[in-house]
């Protein structure tokens, strides 16, 4: 098999791409400052179905797997470099994306990932990344119960550190995983740095408690800055991650359920690679 370009031709970031397993002709992507976009012949042609909202800046969409016309959007691309879009929080399809409803979270500015249950269309996690230039409060992993009309801040540090991915183990919904990063923006060209909470964390009772992973991680002092990961769907004591981190970082491997981890390769290529198991 040999990969080819199926479109759709447009310039700049896709941060956000999910397919449909009950359909497998359709899929959607979402744009970093281009809306969401929808294929429903395998790629051959998109249509976009995101220009009526406020925003364009797309950070995550997601379907839920037990209901193929539920859609989540993270607004707000969640990528900290010098060019960036904001959003103003979530927004939810009950039609396949045909009409769109706000859910809130609208300071949060960058929503880098969302997590749906797969057996439960109305539990719903939002990675909430914040303001990419100063403090806010209103960051970290979110969960609702009620498909996003209320929703609890389950996992905080403090107003410097958001929260970029949140993913729930395919075979255990208890399990939830979720990366924080303290990244910030200044107000001139690369001026980023990172701060002292970042860090995996690990809930096993549905993300009401977590606990911090550090075990064969590198640390903030090392430069510790984003993590993605992905879980193995086969086998979930399985997991790899992309880490930021320097002469330190690179690609790790867990076989303990993300207890401890092995670095596999050192790469230090920084937060563009990260962005691979995202």
């Amino acid at each position: 098999m040999k990969w080819r370009m199926i479109g759709p031709h447009r310039g700049s970031r896709t941060v956000g791409a999910v397919g449909v397993p009950q359909q497998p002709n359709v899929f959607y992507i979402g744009v970093n400052n281009g809306g969401v976009w929808k294929t429903t012949d395998y790629g051959r042609t998109w249509v976009p179905i995101f220009d009526d909202q406020p925003t364009g800046s797309v950070g995550d969409v997601i379907v839920a797997p037990s209901n193929p016309n539920v859609l989540y959007v993270g607004s707000g691309e969640g990528l900290q470099r010098p060019d960036l879009a904001v959003g103003d929080g979530i927004y939810k399809s009950t039609d396949a994306g045909k009409t769109w409803v706000n859910l809130g979270l609208k300071d949060a500015q960058q929503i880098g990932g969302l997590a749906v249950d797969p057996k439960n269309e109305n539990k719903v996690f939002v990675a909430a990344l914040g303001h990419p230039y100063g403090p806010n409060e209103e960051r970290g992993v979110y969960r609702s119960t009620d498909g996003g009309k209320t929703w609890q801040r389950v996992l905080y540090k403090d107003e410097n550190t958001g929260a970029i991915q949140v993913t729930i183990d395919p075979n255990n919904s208890n399990i939830v995983f979720a990366d924080m990063w303290a990244g910030r923006q200044g107000p001139w060209e690369n001026g980023a740095w990172n701060g002292k909470e970042s860090g995996l964390f690990k809930s096993t009772d549905g993300g009401t408690t977590w606990k911090k992973i550090t075990k064969g991680l590198p640390t903030t002092e090392q430069g510790l800055g984003r993590i993605g990961f992905c879980i193995a769907p086969s086998d979930s004591k399985r997991m790899y991650a992309t880490v930021d981190a320097g002469r330190d970082g690179g690609i790790f491997r867990s076989d303990d359920a993300g207890e401890s981890w092995t670095r596999i390769q050192a790469d230090g290529t920084g937060e563009e690679q990260v962005i691979l198991l995202k």
